[in-house]
């Protein structure tokens, strides 16, 4: 909690200590009173009939003392009982506070993701209609596949981001990369069974593309990438008949991980918070305690709305945000998510 936070809590404390207190030595000096009116009665029993007036005053101070410790428990009682709502309340306000700004920076999290996803997606459908890409899948011979790796390389020395560009034919046969010396498993593997390649060829013009889950690839070194794909059109049209598909191959962890390590916490509160990003089925794709990834599925509660922030059994309040898009990226059901520990 912020340092205003703990000012208000202590406040509220240190007002019904100091209550307390008061309360304590008006109760003491009644019960004083009390004492002193017991033993003035029975002076004036001694006194016989001269002590009767001072009886009548000293009865008469007995019951404000008794009337005064009356109101003193009441009073204490009240205090207790307002201080315990306003703690109450201001907890409520402050988790509220914290829960919303959670909320909003699990938004600002995906939508940095969405950004630079619907930038991957403008790149794969480009590169699809590249001379070099379109002639190697028309008609594959060793010079047009030597000229085709040779303008991936080119590509990916400009783009950092991504590890390989795969070009396979229409039977799922990969017949060209960008990488061929590094991942020299690729060329000749098959991907005719991959989701992303039968979505890909699949598609109705080469303004669409697809998207598979981010997930291993065994002939990337095992690397996580986010797998972009789009048909290959003759002459490189965007009606034109598919004879091909591009997949393009996202360096994942590093991107990914700098988005969640490089959320905007305050001081020390990196140490209890964990940044999320899950996908569709709530599986963690990435992880600012890199803690997760691809074999834990997060236990998320929406109730069915796309932002917003909830405390779960541990007290922990967990901010969320649906995956919003951008431009023609509609998301794919992704969610960003900020847990975070209550302060010790």
């Amino acid at each position: 909690m912020s340092m205003a936070s703990n000012d208000l809590f202590e406040l509220s404390r240190g007002v019904l200590d100091v209550a307390s207190k008061k309360v304590s030595l008006i109760e003491d000096i009644t019960r004083r009173t009390k004492m002193l009116a017991m033993n003035a009665l029975i002076e004036a029993a001694r006194a016989g009939d001269a002590g009767r007036g001072f009886a009548v005053v000293a009865n008469e101070v007995s019951e404000i003392s008794t009337q005064v410790n009356s109101i003193t428990k009441e009073l204490r009682s009240e205090i207790v009982s307002r201080v315990d709502h306003l703690t109450t309340t201001g907890r409520s306000m402050v988790q509220e506070m914290y829960g919303k700004r959670l909320a909003d920076l699990s938004l600002n999290m995906i939508e940095i993701i969405d950004r630079n996803l619907y930038e991957r997606s403008c790149d794969v459908r480009w590169w699809a209609t590249d001379s070099a890409v379109v002639d190697c899948a028309a008609d594959p011979t060793p010079e047009r596949r030597a000229h085709a790796s040779s303008r991936l390389g080119v590509i990916l020395e400009s783009y950092t981001v991504y590890l390989d560009l795969w070009i396979a034919n229409a039977r799922g046969e990969v017949i060209a990369t960008g990488r061929p010396d590094r991942y020299r498993g690729a060329v000749g593997s098959s991907v005719a069974n991959e989701p992303w390649f039968r979505q890909a060829l699949a598609t109705r013009s080469g303004g669409e593309f697809t998207v598979g889950d981010v997930a291993r690839n065994a002939n990337l070194d095992d690397r996580v990438v986010g797998t972009y794909a789009t048909a290959i059109r003759r002459d490189g049209t965007a009606d034109g008949e598919p004879i091909g598909v591009l997949g393009i191959f996202f360096d994942w962890e590093p991107q990914a991980a700098a988005v969640v390590q490089g959320v905007r916490l305050e001081a020390g509160e990196r140490e209890r918070t964990r940044c999320l990003l899950l996908d569709a089925r709530h599986r963690v794709i990435a992880s600012s305690d890199e803690r997760g990834i691809l074999t834990e599925s997060f236990p998320l509660r929406t109730g069915g709305q796309a932002m917003g922030h909830y405390t779960d059994g541990d007290g922990r309040i967990v901010g969320f945000s649906l995956t919003p898009g951008y431009e023609t990226y509609k998301g794919m059901g992704w969610y960003g998510v900020i847990v975070q520990d209550p302060p010790k």
